[in-house]
């Protein structure tokens, strides 16, 4: 399907992962794409293979915790390839798991917040004037978590997400008049190179799934894909899980508690 085709959209943290699977997926469906990343290198590789596929990309740096930064990305997007339709806001900081009380004098706190949160607040308002002139095909996407939904751990990160989905309500309302939409994807566990040195890890994760495997970059940027097109025309303000069921049951729990424990005579 062509459904971008005459789209130009702009990708955070599209270096690599569900970032660079979103500029691939909305690409290869006609939209120009802006592969931006604070790695310019990674985006520049992006957006090679999305020329090499046949489509129309332009690789672009753009950190999203830098007000200037932003701001010269998304003049640079909207000069490079004539407008802008689509935001997707999927940049963000990840923080290590330990515990909530135990993070770093709050530095690690603050960079979450200032990367995952502030950075597609950036985003959104440098963008906003343009999807405004998009003749009410303007959308922004932004990747959140279901750790924004419920406690997987990861709390700086968790709760930056979850920020995310007041912000993506309160643009949805008040960009509305404008013509422009804004709508969250929740991904669960995604097979990316982040964990790459945890496999094992990543394996006994997906034993918790409903769906029996963690996602892939693919299956968020199918989502996003949706959201942003006009099939999703009457769809604003909504957080949409993409997470293998695991917000509504845990596999491996409830095998846990069906099977007695050792020496236990079953009911």
């Amino acid at each position: 399907m062509q459904r971008f085709e005459g789209y130009r959209a702009l990708v955070t943290g599209a270096g690599s992962g569900i970032g660079a699977a979103v500029a691939r997926r909305l690409a290869a469906e006609g939209a120009a794409v802006a592969v931006t990343d604070v790695d310019a290198d990674r985006a520049s590789v992006v957006a090679d293979t999305v020329t090499a596929a046949g489509g129309t990309a332009v690789a672009l740096r753009c950190d999203v915790a830098d007000t200037a930064s932003v701001d010269a990305a998304v003049a640079a997007a909207v000069e490079r390839l004539g407008g802008l339709e689509t935001l997707v806001n999927n940049a963000f900081a990840g923080t290590p798991e330990t515990e909530l009380l135990e993070l770093s004098d709050m530095g690690e706190w603050l960079a979450a917040f200032d990367v995952t949160l502030h950075g597609a607040y950036r985003c959104a308002r440098a963008a906003m004037p343009h999807l405004a002139r998009a003749e009410g095909r303007g959308s922004i996407v932004t990747v959140g978590s279901v750790n924004g939904e419920q406690d997987f751990g990861g709390h700086a990160y968790s709760a930056a997400k979850a920020a995310l989905g007041s912000l993506t309500r309160t643009l949805a309302v008040e960009s509305a008049a404008r013509g422009v939409r804004a709508n969250l994807v929740a991904p669960g566990t995604v097979d990316t190179p982040a964990w790459d040195r945890r496999r094992p890890v990543l394996e006994r994760v997906a034993s918790h799934y409903p769906l029996g495997r963690v996602g892939r970059p693919e299956d968020i940027a199918a989502a996003v894909a949706f959201l942003a097109s006009r099939d999703a025309g009457w769809i604003t303000g909504v957080t949409l899980p993409v997470d293998g069921g695991v917000l509504i049951g845990n596999v491996a729990m409830r095998r846990d508690m069906r099977e007695p424990a050792a020496g236990t005579p079953a009911d």
